[in-house]
């Protein structure tokens, strides 16, 4: 009976085999699934778009009256209280000022003393002056006709030859005296007061005047009227309360009228333009929202604590009395808006190294780099102003985040 050798296959080799087998399956396999890519997608369509800028902001009256204590004193009453509304000239605060009562005495007293200076200058002196002024003026004229008299009669007698030369001479000469007394007693009253003494006369009285004045008005503010009408928003003292000069008392606005000072950072400056619409929200009414437009845009940067920002101004147009001064509220100013324009996610922008942009438009379940041109960017969309149409789809990201995204790539959109 013939023999037949059996060969048996090595265990090693058969289970080489085997994995090589597995592995070129799983080769094929990736061949062919390893290209399509599962992605997000987002059609391209028209939407308004809104640019928009946010920051912090308080709010100020635009139309406001801040009463001060212009001197120490204590507050004797306090004729109104925080809400209240107010019609211009009412009464506010009463103070006791006992400095503003003295220094009005004071400068009254000023006053009466250059006023009589001014009433002695213009009579040509006090009543007492101008009594012993008319008094010499008398007896210089009595002097003078005496010494005529004497004179005329020594004459009479020179002819006759009772009376010498000398004594006619000496008679002449107590005439030119007395004559020459009566001159300076006249003078005396018409020409008292040189121009200078006229000056300075005057301008004594137009300080004394000066002096009244401010020391009326220290008193009456004493007595705080307001000068508008408006409401009443902040009395920070209380009945009795010793102020000191300069302290603030009682702070009334046309709440109305009210603006909001904001500040925005630095790189946001350049969107900003007077007339650009604004809405204002404020924690303390979160049902509420007011609306405004800038009126004035930054003019410089300045620090405001670690930021570097540009004050603007920005009017409340629909305000009710009911957003507070010295509040802190956030305002959003539009700085672009457009309508009806094509746009897509901002997700699905890309930019090249080189500055230009571009997505993925999804054609035939391929990716294909489409180069666009945008306009609008806000958080959300951009617009296209070129490169795609309202029937395209453009590829968002990857669903499996590790896969980057490429021209040609085969792809499936999924949600």
């Amino acid at each position: 009976m013939p023999t037949t050798d059996t060969r048996r296959l090595n265990p090693f080799a058969l289970l080489g085999i085997l994995l090589g087998v597995i592995l070129l399956a799983v080769v094929v396999f990736r061949s062919f699934t390893r290209d399509v890519v599962e992605v997000r997608a987002a059609a391209v369509t028209y939407q308004n778009l809104v640019k928009s800028v946010p920051t912090n902001g308080k709010v100020e009256p635009i139309s406001d009256f801040r009463a001060h204590a212009e001197g120490p004193g204590v507050i004797s009453k306090i004729y109104v209280k925080v809400g209240q509304k107010i019609k211009s000239g009412d009464l506010l605060i009463q103070i006791n000022d006992a400095d503003a009562v003295a220094k009005l005495a004071t400068a009254k007293a000023a006053l009466s003393t250059a006023q009589a200076s001014m009433h002695d200058l213009q009579q040509g002196g006090s009543q007492d002056e101008r009594i012993a002024l008319q008094g010499d003026q008398s007896r210089a004229k009595i002097q003078q006709q005496q010494a005529e008299s004497d004179l005329a009669a020594l004459k009479q007698l020179q002819q006759k030859g009772a009376a010498s030369a000398s004594e006619v001479a000496a008679a002449e000469q107590r005439l030119q005296t007395a004559n020459s007394s009566l001159q300076n007693v006249e003078m005396r009253s018409t020409q008292r007061y040189s121009v200078p003494d006229r000056r300075r006369t005057e301008a004594q009285l137009s300080d004394a005047q000066a002096g009244v004045m401010a020391a009326e008005k220290g008193y009456a503010n004493a007595n705080i009227r307001s000068p508008l009408s408006g409401t009443v928003y902040s009395i920070p003292v209380s009945q009795y309360d010793f102020v000191q000069a300069g302290e603030d008392l009682v702070d009334v606005a046309d709440l109305n009228k009210i603006q909001i000072r904001a500040y925005f950072d630095e790189p946001e400056i350049g969107n900003l333009a007077v007339g650009q619409p604004v809405t204002i929200v404020w924690e303390g009414k979160q049902d509420r929202v007011w609306h405004g437009h800038v009126t004035r845009v930054p003019t410089t940067v300045i620090a405001y604590g670690t930021r570097s920002v540009g004050e603007c101004i920005i009017a409340v147009d629909d305000a009710q009395e009911d957003l507070l001064p010295n509040t802190n509220v956030t305002v959003t100013v539009t700085t672009q808006q457009r309508f009806n324009v094509l746009s897509i996610p901002r997700e699905a922008l890309h930019t090249e190294p080189s500055g230009r942009d571009f997505v993925y438009r999804i054609v035939n379940n391929k990716l294909v780099v489409t180069q666009v041109k945008v306009g609008v960017v806000n958080l959300m969309r951009v617009e296209i102003t070129s490169g795609l149409t309202d029937k395209d789809t453009v590829a968002l990201s990857a669903a499996n985040s590790n896969r980057d995204l490429s021209n040609g790539l085969p792809v499936k959109v999924v949600d």
